[in-house]
């Protein structure tokens, strides 16, 4: 079973991924469903309590504003390592939305990625198959501190230090 790292801690990943070109009804189960099929039907998926929905990296998260203190998961993918977007838009949901649910980056998602994701807001972190969970886990305190702030710290260190 895929790993996650949730909150600091190792767990299975028991969300199932439906593909953005998914047809026909949602199965029973904990699915993140993709944006477009949520929106064509997000009363109905709204009702179960086993949906969240993932953003592609080129969606942004405006047009789930509406149902954010319904949805309990939001995944963004990050499908190349080198494409930043899903950072900005866990930002607008945390500091613009405050979004308070599960913020979850799925896709290329690296060992290098995991200290400044979570600073961008993420708390969840679905590991690649391919990739040692525990090893991807170190990531997330590469830092000892930072100088900016971010969602994690929202005042830069300068002014901590003269608190």
């Amino acid at each position: 079973m895929p790993k996650l790292i949730k909150q600091n801690e190792i767990l299975d990943n028991d969300w199932v991924l439906l593909a953005r070109d998914h047809e026909g009804a949602v199965p029973t189960g904990r699915h993140l469903v993709p944006l477009d099929l949520f929106l064509a039907d997000s009363d109905a998926l709204l009702a179960r309590n086993d949906i969240g929905v993932w953003l592609d990296s080129d969606q942004g998260p405006e047009v789930l504003e509406p149902f954010l203190d319904r949805l309990t998961v939001i995944a963004i993918n990050f499908p190349k390592f080198v494409d930043g977007r899903g950072y900005s838009y866990a930002r607008v949901l945390r500091d613009r939305f405050a979004y308070e649910g599960e913020l979850r980056a799925i896709g290329d998602v690296l060992h290098d990625q995991l200290f400044y994701l979570k600073r961008c807001g993420f708390d969840a972190f679905a590991i690649r198959e391919d990739k040692d969970a525990q090893s991807a886990q170190s990531g997330l305190s590469d830092f000892s501190e930072s100088y900016q702030a971010a969602c994690d710290q929202p005042a830069p260190l300068f002014r901590r230090r003269n608190a």
